[in-house]
């Protein structure tokens, strides 16, 4: 039998291109939160995905971009520390030609000294004919070890992929127990589902300007779980946009995060929602660090 090997993969790339997709694809499971819209992804999500033969640790980061407020340098900063102590660096892009934004993380790669593979996603949106020039403009830019066309929604080329990332990663032992997919705690979990249906029933009226915090968590005597949870948003107009008509929305939000957190959970669950006003949060370092913001 072959020696095990282990190591830790970050996934970086622009906001957008399907990073949080892929983790969950590879996993099998959700732990990422998955939306339409940039920079959905805020904290570093760590995925493990166990194999007979080796374990990997991926690492997904906020997507790389220019940060208009405190929030988003954070963001950025967590993102560039990621690639700073792994083994293989997945640097995600869409199938066409390199922009501006792909350009700068090419240059924060050049000092990192880390085999990086370029991974050309959302292929299944395009003529196979049309993916060659793409490589080659990419070529031109980074010597990257491996090249891989995927699709993160569809699963082609994942099994490949994996593959390769096995290959580089070097042997070493299991960090994590086999049932283990992920190592955020279920607080930070729940908090990331009630945001995501926050961000589907919003659409772009409420863009990035809301938080999650979890003021209350407790088990009652019957198994069900009372969980009590503050959405901050930065002003008034955003209050009503996430309360709705009579409360309608706030009900939908409510509904639809339960049912996920039950399923999460593996229990009934009670889960109380209310809106607040922290002005300007996402530029105060103080409120950053009260939210769990580091």
């Amino acid at each position: 039998m072959g020696k095990f090997r282990s190591g830790y993969v970050s996934l970086i790339g622009r906001p957008n291109v399907g990073k949080s997709t892929l983790l969950n694809t590879i996993l099998g499971e959700k732990v990422a939160i998955v939306s339409p819209k940039p920079q959905t992804t805020r904290n570093r999500i760590i995925g493990v995905k166990t194999l007979p033969d080796a374990q990997i640790v991926f690492i997904d980061t906020p997507g790389i971009h220019k940060p208009k407020h405190k929030l988003g340098e954070l963001m950025v900063k967590q993102a560039k520390e990621s690639v700073k102590e792994v083994d293989v660096i997945l640097f995600m892009v869409e199938p066409e030609e390199p922009g501006s934004g792909d350009k700068f993380i090419i240059n924060i790669l050049k000092d990192m000294g880390k085999p990086v593979f370029l991974l050309i996603n959302k292929v299944d949106t395009v003529r196979k004919p049309l993916v060659l020039p793409i490589i080659e403009a990419y070529s031109k830019l980074y010597p990257f070890k491996e090249i891989i066309p995927i699709s993160a929604l569809t699963g082609d080329g994942i099994d490949a992929l994996i593959k390769t990332i096995v290959d580089y990663l070097p042997e070493g032992p299991k960090y994590y127990p086999d049932d283990i997919l992920t190592d955020q705690l279920e607080r930070f979990m729940v908090s990331e589902i009630i945001r995501e249906k926050i961000i589907q029933q919003t659409e772009d009226e409420i863009p990035y300007s809301v938080a999650i915090d979890i003021n209350q968590w407790s088990e009652r005597e019957d198994g069900v779980i009372f969980i009590q949870a503050n959405i901050y948003v930065e002003r008034e107009g955003q209050k009503g946009i996430i309360i709705g008509k009579g409360g309608a929305r706030l009900k939908t939000i409510g509904t639809n995060a339960r049912f996920e957190i039950e399923r999460l959970l593996g229990t009934k669950v009670f889960l109380e929602l209310w809106v607040k006003i922290k002005k300007d949060w996402r530029s105060s370092e103080r409120i950053l660090k009260e939210l769990g913001f580091r």
